[in-house]
Parts: C-alpha cells; sequence; structure tokens
C-alpha cells in the first residue's frame, strides 16, 4: 500500500478512473448486443447510429483503443448489409 500522501492519492484515482473505464466498456457491450438485438427484430439500421457513437465515445476517451472501435463499427455495419 501507498505511504506517501502524493501516492495515496494516485491510488485514489486510480481506482476511480478503473470504475469509471469499466462501467464505459460494460455500457459499450451491452449497446452492441443490444444492436445485435435489434439486427434479429429487423430495426438494425436505426441502432447502428447509436451504437456506432458510443462506440466512438468510448474511443476518444481512452476507453478501447479506436482501432477495436472502428474494427466493431465495421463489422457491425458489415453484419447490417448482410441481412438486407
Amino acid at each position: 500500500m501507498a505511504n506517501h500522501a502524493s501516492a495515496l492519492k494516485r491510488a485514489r484515482q486510480n481506482t476511480k478512473t478503473r470504475d469509471q473505464n469499466r462501467s464505459a466498456r460494460a455500457a459499450t457491450r451491452t449497446h452492441v448486443k443490444a444492436f445485435v438485438t435489434a439486427l434479429e427484430e429487423g430495426n438494425g439500421a436505426a441502432a447502428l447510429p447509436i451504437v456506432t457513437a458510443k462506440l466512438a465515445k468510448a474511443a476518444s476517451r481512452g476507453v478501447i483503443p479506436k482501432k477495436r472501435a472502428a474494427r466493431k463499427t465495421s463489422r457491425l455495419a458489415k453484419k447490417l448489409s448482410a441481412t438486407k
């Protein structure tokens, strides 16, 4: 455990950041699953912009890498176009 005041503060910050990142990643996964469900129901075109925005926001905040967000977005769009 940290002993210095600055190290204790840094430990608190790391905990807070880790919790926020975990929550953001979980929300991103939830939106992707919601898109897949909407795709099966035939509402994929309406859900794609939402999930794309959530992925882009997570990438811009550094929660997930930008290339991973781009790859997921591309694959989801590909799934949507395959159903048409």
